[in-house]
This record gives C-alpha cells, structure tokens and sequence, in this order.
C-alpha cells in the first residue's frame, strides 16, 4: 500500500479553502492509502506565536481534522512536534540543502516581501522541513496545490542529493497527487485571490463559523455594479462567487443565478443570501461534531498519543536506517 502525507500548518481555524481542497480528499485517501495527517506546529514557528496560541491552534485543527471525517483508527493522525526524527532528518537535509536554491523558492520570496523584518532561517529552509515530513514516511504521493508543488519538486531534489552523496537509493521520490480529482481552489471573500487564513478573517468561511457569522461575512463580500450586457464575461469578484456556489450549493441553483447573470437580471443581494445558506448546510454537520469532539479532553489526548506512537514508529525506521548509511554507526 502507497504512503501518503500531508499536513496543515496550526495558525488557526480551518475553512472552506482546507475543507474542499484538501481534506475531503484526506477522507476518502484514508481507506485506500497508509496515510499519515500531521498538524504542522514546528512550521508554524516560522510566525512566532505564544505558547497559548499555539496549543490553541494545534488542538483546534486536531477537533477539526476528526470532525470533518479523518478517522485515527484508518488513519494516521499526528502533531508534528511529537516527532522529533523529523527534525533530526531536517538537520541532516539542511547539510546538503545550498543557500542559492533556499533563496529562489518563490514562497521564500514572497514572504521576504510580504515580512521584511521577520526574515528568519525557518523561512528560508521552510522546504527543507517540508521535505522532511513527507521522506521520513518514504511516502510517495503528496496531496499539494499548486502553491505547493515547487516545494514538492524541492523534496525530490533534497531525497535524490541524499541518495546520490551515500550511493544508496533509500528514499523513493514523492509525487502530487490528487486521488483521482483536480484540486479544486477555493477562492476568498474579498474577491482577489484563494481563500486563506493569512488574507484576514473578512476573507475566509471557517468551518467552525456559526450561521449568523457566515451571513454577515457573505453579505460583505466584494461585488461590483452588474452586467451591462447580456452573456458578459465576469469579473474575478463575481466569478469568486459563482465559483463557491460551484462547490457548496445545487447545479440546479448555479445555473439559476447564471442564467440571471447572464440576462442581466441577477440581484447580488439574493445570490449572496442563497450561497451564504447554502454555505451553513455545508458546514453545520461539520460544526455540530467541531462543538462536541473539542468538548472531550481525553479523547483529544487518546488521538494525538496514539498518532504520536505510530508516526514515531514509522518514522524511527527511517532514521535509524540514515544514520547508518550516513556512518553515524554505535561501537
């Protein structure tokens, strides 16, 4: 059976973004895959959060992974930090990761910009502890966007330089993978780009969101003044809209506000209304188990210890199997 990881960063609740892009297809990947779902809490370190925050965010995307269906009996659900050969694997990877192609990575470049006075080394070897999660598993396909993908490339690179150096093809080389579907982009709120936690609370409808929260925040969501002519192409705002209804409401009710759209008779206001109600059926079974998964302390515990117990498991082959094709070898 192929191994699959993937993770998401802890910096908050998780949205529709995470839900549609990534983790239903986490779902159904768990009964076909040896699939290991970590909460990536040591990347998240990148941003410096206090130790509340922290705990908070970790426990949250745990509640939120289990409710929105990863189950930990098929699955392997983890925090990251409780592995800690991944960061032994991440120091070896860091001797023969270069500062030129560090410094290249878009995503690296990007946040220099974005963060110029929080310009830190775990930016820079961000990919490099991302190739760390997935080869200490040996896994060979990765749930990734596109976003993503050159730090997947970066992964294979850092895998193949290791088991070029020591002459021994130890770590297969990983793959995005999509389980068969496109990736599907869940665009944001404030009609610019993909729905995310970093874009401000305005921007993204999280799982966790009660009804009353989702209405105001799909009432406020960018819109312009309507089309002037009949079948006229959308802006990006309105496609953003139309877009989330794709994903959350009826073909039926798409085609409806299109058809509308398209005879120049479309009311954003009821287009906003249906897509917010539409947006809270989604998400309500979702919310009801978030609300009584994080009520249960020792539940939580139970997971995260039995994830812990078989990430190392898996994890401690790998790196004792390193250490000896690096020579690090007892006497």
């Amino acid at each position: 059976m192929e191994t699959v990881v993937s993770g998401i960063r802890s910096t908050g609740k998780l949205h529709l973004g995470n839900y549609y892009g990534a983790i239903q297809n986490f779902v159904k990947m768990q009964h076909e895959y040896n699939c290991y779902f970590f909460i990536a809490d040591l990347h998240s370190l990148t941003t410096h959060p206090t130790p509340g925050d922290l705990h908070g965010n970790v426990k949250q995307v745990l509640v939120e992974y289990l409710a929105a269906g990863i189950d930990p009996e098929q699955a392997t659900i983890y925090i990251q930090s409780d592995v800690t050969e991944i960061a032994e694997l991440y120091l070896y990877l860091n001797m023969n990761a270069y500062l030129g192609e560090l410094e290249r990575a878009t995503s690296f470049k990007d946040k220099v910009r974005a963060n110029p006075d929080n310009v830190n080394a775990g930016l820079l070897t961000y990919p490099v502890l991302m190739a760390a999660d997935i080869i200490i598993h040996k896994a060979t396909k990765v749930p990734v966007g596109k976003d993503q993908e050159q730090h997947l490339e970066m992964a294979r690179t850092f895998g193949n330089r290791f088991n070029r150096l020591y002459n021994n093809e130890y770590f297969p080389e990983p793959y995005a993978f999509s389980f068969g579907e496109s990736l599907v982009k869940i665009p944001g709120l404030d009609g610019k780009g993909k729905m995310g936690k970093s874009e401000g609370e305005a921007n993204a409808v999280y799982l966790s969101d009660p009804p009353e929260v989702i209405r105001k925040k799909v009432m406020r969501a960018v819109t312009d003044g309507g089309p002037t002519i009949e079948n006229q192409e959308k802006p990006v705002e309105i496609q953003n809209l139309f877009d989330l209804m794709k994903v959350v409401s009826t073909q039926d009710t798409h085609d409806h506000f299109n058809d509308l759209y398209n005879k120049m008779q479309i009311r954003y206001g009821d287009l906003k209304k249906q897509l917010a109600e539409d947006m809270i059926i989604a998400t309500t079974p979702i919310r009801d188990r978030i609300n009584d998964i994080a009520a249960d302390t020792e539940y939580l515990r139970r997971v995260a210890r039995q994830g812990a117990d078989k990430a190392r498991e898996s994890a401690r082959r790998t790196i004792n199997d390193v250490r000896e094709i690096i020579g690090f070898r007892k006497f």
